[in-house]
């Protein structure tokens, strides 16, 4: 009889127990991470009734790959253009929440007696909720199409992003044992420049890549290449000291915003899930019944402070935010668990050594308590904030209207703060680039040159000259490029006192580049040299060579923008649950189910707006995209309808379109709705929606209007634009944007 390899006996009992608990917990209708976690359980060391794993190390690292993978799936989720698409709603929302529950998390530690070690990395498995979980459980309950849905999500992308600068704080932390702020101000400041360098590259290179290979690639290489792209970021990401799951998650992001994203997701999904359930065995391997048993007093603790923490501070944020009260409390208590990225900051803090050994499983169980109690939160939320409702005095309910409404209201951005976003972002990205290649240069360009191609003088100016070359249109767009945007101009004519500073950050700007070049120079000669050299090259070279360097940006550039928007340029890829509208009319999608009764009738007959009281916005049909429909439209099964209403109007006209529960989709980037004011230069004052054709200029419709703290939904074509009034235009985004600026140009 021919050996079996203790590997091999230990999958086959891992994934046979696992396969039976997840069909267990499928037919109770749990999430099947639990199902893994009693699977680990069994098998694991601490449960003798049952045959246990013999190789334990061999698991660990199938666990650590299975880390990898979690993480690279989350990635291709996740896009850097969605974090700059989540509200300011979400991002208020997030950061206080996550802050004050590590806080919590640390002082619950230091309360119940434990190491500051512990307590650290307590507040941080207490910081992140659960995206699998709330996922599962908006379906489950049909919450999808719920306006506050949107927070949600936008939250979660927060605690993401967090989530990864924790684990490389945590690992920082752990390996020095103390709790330095310069030594913590260094490691966040080496990440960020790590992090833009890795994404800036990674976007010029990659998509570009992948679309040169695009005619050769099958499924079979598409697969391959994009998992050896992600375990060489893995390897680049641990060579500059940080984690292998950063690497993952910052390929993932990478590939995320190329055209090929949905078909590496699912190619990718069986093999994420083989590796996540190693993962997650192998996490209740180390559950240990009797300590639980010893702790079940901080398990129970922990799990309240988690469940009643989250939902206060996650709805004091959201009302904080702007957000009504019903729709902070559904988003608060939707949010009240821990789950995957809890579990890794706990396997971080075992593999290190540097947590005790009960704060893993209590970790765990306090993520399989606060699981269970989940959906009943949710189905909560709503008869609570009646209870609520009734209990606070009228004057508090008043005043959280005023303040909701207030808050969003349409914030103008001053010529100061876009002129500051436009010299920071030119200034940060081109300084980054020019960093990195000046240690590219010092560290491997250098050696090389000069041991093996030609020696010392000589070799560090052919080197100096590669690397200025390189540099030269980077230097060129940080010192040399004229930023004058409109505001610029507006306040060097309007005001005399602002150009002082605005000189100040032209010479700034001059001032860096010249460091920059001197920097570089002083490495190769002498400091002198290098002083010399950068003011001479600033000044005089770089304004030399204009026009050349001019177009070598612009290409570079461009390359680089169509690479970050060729998803949505090529597929016009929906975007997912991006908040759109700060009251309760919002943006929803359907599909028309083939068993709907408004079949092959026009918009017309169906009288959505008469009946419902919704909009429909467009209609995608195939590869068509019907913006602002007529009223001549028939409707055909699978056409998928973006739908303006409230959220009380959307679930009246959920069952006309889709009998059966269907799958929400997600609104496309050609759509949007806008707040605009009418102020003395609105365009249309004084004019009736009728005479302005806002229809024929946005393809687009008017779908409310607020005056005088009054909301006026699908107001009549002869209503008159007056002074003060708050507009709500949904339609072409391109189109509604040129009408802003239209709406701005009187008083450029």
């Amino acid at each position: 009889m021919a050996h079996v390899p203790p590997l091999i006996l230990d999958l086959a009992l891992i994934l046979g127990v696992a396969g039976i608990t997840t069909l267990i917990f499928k037919k109770l209708n749990q999430p099947l991470v639990l199902g893994y976690l009693l699977a680990g359980l069994l098998v694991g060391p601490n449960f003798p009734l049952f045959p246990t794993i013999l190789e334990t190390e061999s698991i660990r690292t199938w666990a650590d790959i299975g880390v990898i993978f979690l993480l690279f799936g989350l990635g291709l989720e996740f896009s850097f253009k969605k974090l700059v698409q989540v509200g300011g709603a979400a991002s208020l929302t997030g950061l206080l929440e996550i802050g004050a529950m590590l806080l919590l998390g640390y002082s619950t530690g230091t309360w119940l007696g434990w190491s500051a070690m512990d307590s650290l990395f307590l507040g941080g498995i207490m910081a992140i909720s659960s995206t699998t979980i709330i996922l599962r459980a908006f379906e489950e309950l049909g919450l999808k199409t719920r306006r506050f849905v949107s927070l949600v999500f936008g939250i979660l992308i927060i605690e993401d992003l967090v989530a990864i600068l924790l684990l490389v704080l945590l690992s920082t932390l752990a390996i020095s044992q103390r709790f330095a702020g310069m030594e913590l101000l260094g490691s966040l400041l080496k990440l960020g420049f790590f992090l833009t360098v890795w994404f800036l590259a990674g976007i010029f290179l990659i998509p570009s890549l992948l679309r040169r290979l695009r005619q050769t690639l099958t499924d079979e290489t598409l697969l391959i290449l994009s998992l050896g792209l992600c375990f060489v970021m893995v390897v680049l990401v641990t060579s500059a000291g940080f984690s292998s799951a950063l690497g993952a998650f910052l390929m993932g992001s990478i590939l995320a915003e190329t055209i090929f994203v949905e078909k590496i997701e699912h190619l990718l999904r069986p093999i994420k899930d083989l590796f996540g359930a190693v993962f997650f065995v192998s996490v209740g391997m180390l559950i240990n019944p009797v300590l639980l048993l010893d702790y079940l007093g901080p398990v129970l603790l922990i799990s309240a402070t988690v469940i009643l923490g989250k939902a206060f501070f996650v709805s004091l944020g959201a009302v904080l935010a702007g957000q009504s009260l019903r729709h902070a409390l559904a988003t608060g208590m939707s949010m009240t668990q821990i789950g995957e990225f809890s579990f890794i900051i706990a396997t971080l803090g075992v593999s290190l050594r540097v947590t005790s050994d009960f704060l893993y499983p209590i970790a765990v169980a306090v993520s399989v308590l606060t699981t269970f109690t989940t959906p009943y939160l949710m189905r909560l939320a709503e008869p609570f904030y009646r209870v609520l409702e009734r209990q606070l005095p009228s004057r508090w309910r008043a005043s959280l209207q005023t303040y909701s409404a207030g808050t969003q209201r349409i914030t103008q951005v001053s010529d100061w703060q876009q002129v500051l976003r436009t010299y920071l972002q030119a200034v940060t990205i081109n300084t980054v680039i020019c960093i990195a290649l000046i240690l590219l240069t010092t560290y491997f360009l250098t050696p090389i040159v000069t041991f093996r191609i030609i020696a010392s003088p000589w070799g560090e100016m052919l080197t100096a000259l590669l690397a200025l070359s390189l540099m030269a249109p980077f230097l060129w767009a940080l010192s040399v490029k004229k930023l004058r945007s409109t505001s610029y101009v507006t306040l060097w004519r309007s005001r005399v006192f602002s150009r002082g500073p605005l000189v100040a950050l032209e010479a700034a700007r001059i001032a860096i580049g010249v460091g920059l070049v001197s920097f570089l120079l002083a490495q190769l000669f002498s400091v002198l040299v290098g002083l010399g050299a950068a003011v001479l090259m600033i000044g005089v070279v770089l304004p030399l060579f204009t026009h050349r360097l001019q177009q070598t940006y612009a290409r570079l550039e461009n390359r680089f923008l169509y690479n970050l928007n060729a998803r949505a340029l090529e597929q016009q890829r929906p975007m997912a649950y991006r908040h759109l509208v700060p009251w309760d009319a919002h943006l929803a999608s359907f599909e028309v189910s083939p068993d709907a009764d408004c079949l092959g009738k026009t918009l017309t007959e169906l009288a959505f707006r008469e009946k419902y009281g919704v909009n429909i916005v467009q209609i995608e049909r195939g590869s068509r995209t019907i913006v602002a429909p007529n009223g001549a439209e028939p409707l055909f099964p699978g056409d998928k309808l973006t739908v303006v209403g409230t959220d009380e109007q959307l679930q009246r006209f959920k069952p006309t379109v889709a009998p059966t529960p269907a799958q929400v989709v997600h609104t496309t980037p050609e759509v949007m709705l806008k707040q605009l004011m009418v102020d003395a230069q609105f365009p249309f004052l004084g004019k009736s929606i009728r005479e302005a054709r806002i229809r024929e200029k946005t393809h687009g419709l008017v779908v409310g209007i607020e005056r005088g703290g009054q909301r006026m939904l699908n107001p009549d074509p002869a209503t008159v634009f007056q002074l003060g009034d708050v507009v709500w235009i949904s339609g072409e985004k391109q189109l509604i944007l040129s009408l802003e600026h239209e709406n701005e140009s009187p008083s450029a």
